[in-house]
C-alpha cells in the first residue's frame, strides 16, 4: 500500500524538523567546549532520531515516525533531569561530575563565558604553592550559567512537544489512509468478481456443407 502525505505536511515536518536539528547543533557546539559528555551523547541521539522521523514522513516509514514519538518522550524527560539538576532540585547538585560521567571536572562552558562575564587567571601568592598552579575568578555574569543551561533545555521541550503532537498527527493519517485503500480494494475485488455460472447452455452446431 502506497499511502502519501500532502506537501503541505512534509513542508511543516520539515521545518519543525531544521529547528529542532538547529537546536539541537548549537547545543552540541557548547557541551563539546565544556566537555559535557553525557549531553554530547543525548544530543548525537537527538540529530539522528530527528533525521529518522524526518524520512520517515517523506518516504512513508510509520515505524521510524514511532521511534521518533518514543525517543522524543525519553528527551524531554531528560531535559527535565537537566532542568533538576542545574536548579539542584531533589538533593542533585550542579558541581558534581555528573555530566561527564564522572571521568573528568569539567563543567557547563557558560559558567565562564556567559553574557557580561569577565574570566579572570588568579596564581596565589601564598609560600610553597606551585607557580603553575591558579585558579579561575568570574565575575559580572548577567545570567548564571545555570539558568543559560535551564533556558536551552526549556527550549528543547517546548520544541519536542511540538514534535510529538505533529509525529502523532502524522501517524493518524497514515492509518486513515491506509483504513481508505484497504476499503477501497475491498470493495473494488468484489465489483469485479463474476458470479460463478452452475448451468452453461450448449448448442448444436450445424455442419456446413461442402459448396460444389
Amino acid at each position: 500500500v502506497n499511502c502519501s502525505v500532502s506537501p503541505m505536511i512534509k513542508k511543516w515536518m520539515f521545518c519543525l524538523c531544521v529547528f529542532l536539528q538547529l537546536a539541537a547543533l548549537e547545543r552540541q557546539i557548547f557541551d563539546f567546549l565544556g566537555f559535557q559528555w553525557a549531553p554530547i551523547l543525548g544530543n548525537f541521539l537527538q540529530i539522528i532520531v530527528v533525521i529518522l522521523g524526518l524520512f520517515g514522513t517523506i518516504q512513508f516509514r510509520p515505524r521510524y515516525i514511532v521511534v521518533y514519538t518514543v525517543w522524543t518522550a525519553l528527551w524531554v524527560t531528560w531535559n527535565v533531569f537537566i532542568i533538576c539538576f542545574y536548579l539542584e532540585v531533589g538533593g542533585l547538585s550542579k558541581e558534581t561530575d555528573l555530566m561527564t560521567f564522572n571521568i573528568s571536572m569539567h563543567r557547563s562552558w557558560w559558567r565562564e563565558h556567559g553574557p557580561g562575564c569577565i574570566r579572570r587567571v588568579v596564581r596565589p601568592s601564598a609560600p610553597g604553592v606551585l607557580e603553575d598552579y591558579s585558579y579561575v575568578s568570574v565575575t559580572g555574569c548577567i545570567i548564571d550559567f545555570q539558568y543559560l543551561e535551564v533556558i536551552h533545555s526549556a527550549i528543547q521541550i517546548l520544541l519536542s512537544l511540538v514534535g510529538f503532537v505533529y509525529a502523532c498527527y502524522v501517524i493518524s493519517i497514515f492509518m486513515e489512509e491506509e483504513d481508505s485503500f484497504g476499503f477501497v480494494g475491498g470493495l473494488d475485488t468484489y465489483s469485479y468478481r463474476q458470479p460463478p455460472q452452475e448451468h452453461v447452455e450448449l448448442k448444436p452446431v450445424k455442419p456446413v456443407g461442402k459448396v460444389l
